[in-house]
């Protein structure tokens, strides 16, 4: 009996296979496995994977695994490491914004300089210090917006200030993400 010998499909990442656009005014450089982007806004590298190559061909950058196997490891580091360089395309052409309100009676947050004044209720004032590269404003004394080129430190930075407070689940008192939504529990009832 002639036994039949399957051909295997290699596959590879949805996302990894997506080049990614990068648009006038923004500088690429590729130094082995270390990737720099330079745009309007500010600069931005990546220490790239080991297992994935990344190339330049005209105005688009080429994200591919390095062996090519039916292994999911090197495909899903294809795919993080792809839309992690889009993410630093995109951050140093239009940046990123969280945006975070303070709920409660005499809540409110006030930028000065290099240093965040929140007070939330506290029987002290706190002061959060700016990171470098992150900008905070606040249009109202009930609003904050940080803005940077960095998305993950943009929203470690949200993440940081929203834990002083965070809504509590009776009356939403406390400080949220613009867009987030508090489910409130029922007070107890006698």
């Amino acid at each position: 009996m002639a036994s039949v010998i399957k051909e295997q499909k290699v596959r590879t990442s949805r996302v990894g296979k997506k080049p990614i656009p990068v648009p006038a005014g923004v500088s690429v450089t590729i130094d082995g496995q270390h990737v720099a982007f330079k745009g309007a806004k500010g600069a931005a590298a990546l220490q790239v994977h080991p297992w994935v190559t990344v190339q330049r061909e005209g105005d688009e950058l080429k994200v591919a695994p390095r062996l090519v196997t039916n292994d999911g490891q090197h495909r899903a580091m294809t795919g993080t490491m792809r839309a992690l360089l889009n993410n630093m395309v995109i951050g140093v052409t239009q940046g990123f914004e969280r945006k975070l309100q303070l709920v409660g009676v005499g809540y409110k947050a006030q930028a000065q300089g290099a240093v965040l004044n929140l007070t939330l209720g506290f029987s002290h004032p706190i002061e959060f210090k700016i990171p470098e590269g992150i900008t905070i404003e606040t249009p109202t004394q009930t609003e904050i917006r940080i803005r940077g080129v960095d998305k993950q430190q943009v929203g470690e930075i949200a993440a940081q200030i929203r834990a002083y407070r965070p809504p509590e689940p009776y009356k939403g008192k406390g400080v949220r993400y613009s867009d987030e939504t508090i489910i409130l529990k029922e007070a107890k009832k006698k």
